[in-house]
């Protein structure tokens, strides 16, 4: 298994893993809901139906940022190898390595350290569509790309 596909995979089951866990938050919540409607009326029955409520549609918002992360991560082929950066790069600039997906927490596979970002971040809309040798500035710190898988 190559170093991109590692890190895909490694990154899929991050993200349904927090899928998990919120599908079953949210399960959880309704559940609560639904055992504390049948025993319970009043001013403080209503307060807690309100605040679960609330607190459902939040994990709902996260549950659906991560499904939108997991759709991303769908759509990129590993195996496909490219000399023009695209989703699913692994991109070597600086000496650092990247993975062109979304925004994830640095990572480390193979005793190398990975950072994933999002296209629509700064760096990874300058590194998009380009190739080694590229060169350019963020921020005043120079960078080129050495490598890409």
């Amino acid at each position: 298994m190559t170093l991109k596909e590692k890190t895909l995979n490694y990154y899929k089951q991050l993200v349904q893993d927090k899928i998990d866990a919120f599908q079953d938050m949210i399960s959880n919540l309704t559940d609560d809901a639904q055992n504390d409607a049948k025993g319970s009326a009043g001013d403080k029955h209503e307060t807690a139906l309100s605040m679960m409520h609330l607190e459902q549609e939040k994990l709902n918002h996260k549950l659906k940022e991560f499904l939108e992360q997991k759709n991303v991560l769908d759509k990129i082929d590993a195996s496909k190898e490219t000399k023009i950066i695209t989703m699913g790069s692994i991109i070597k600039a600086n000496g650092i390595l990247l993975f062109m997906s979304a925004a994830f927490p640095k990572i480390k596979i193979e005793e190398k350290n990975i950072i994933a970002l999002s296209p629509q971040s700064p760096l990874g809309n300058k590194l998009l569509g380009q190739q080694v040798g590229y060169s350019f500035e963020i921020n005043g710190t120079k960078y080129l790309i050495e490598e890409v898988q």
